[in-house]
């Protein structure tokens, strides 16, 4: 069985390892980018079966206008997204309430940093196409 592909989109080098690491680990095959830019490429290109999203990259709402731009686009509006971030400690604002707003957030799952690797890996099982 191939094994499934997971995008990491993050531009903070030391968590996107740590999370390759986990990942790999779990059996997974995993890419990474770390810009909107790069992410968007890689997605066209890899079609990954789940993309781990951060918020706040080379402009703080990249990640929002990012899931955006996915779930209103008919060719990747399936592919589920994590969106993984420490935005609601950075701001004061708390966005896990609005995870799965199609309009504000349009994620289909959300988790705050710094996770715990289970409850990371519990929560891609759960989003993964067939689960």
């Amino acid at each position: 069985m191939e094994k499934l592909k997971i995008l990491i989109i993050d531009d903070d080098p030391d968590l996107t390892e740590v999370l390759k690491i986990i990942l790999t680990k779990a059996n997974y095959k995993v890419s990474t980018a770390s810009n909107k830019e790069e992410g968007m490429e890689k997605i066209a290109t890899e079609k990954p079966s789940l993309i781990v999203l951060d918020v706040m990259m080379s402009t703080w709402q990249d990640g929002f206008e990012m899931s955006r731009e996915l779930k209103n686009d008919s060719e990747f509006k399936h592919i589920p997204i994590l969106m993984l971030t420490s935005i609601t400690e950075k701001t004061g604002v708390e966005f896990e309430s609005s995870a799965g707003n199609r309009t504000w957030l349009p994620v289909d799952g959300f988790l705050s940093k710094p996770v715990d690797p289970k409850v990371l890996l519990t929560e891609i099982e759960k989003l993964l196409p067939g689960n």
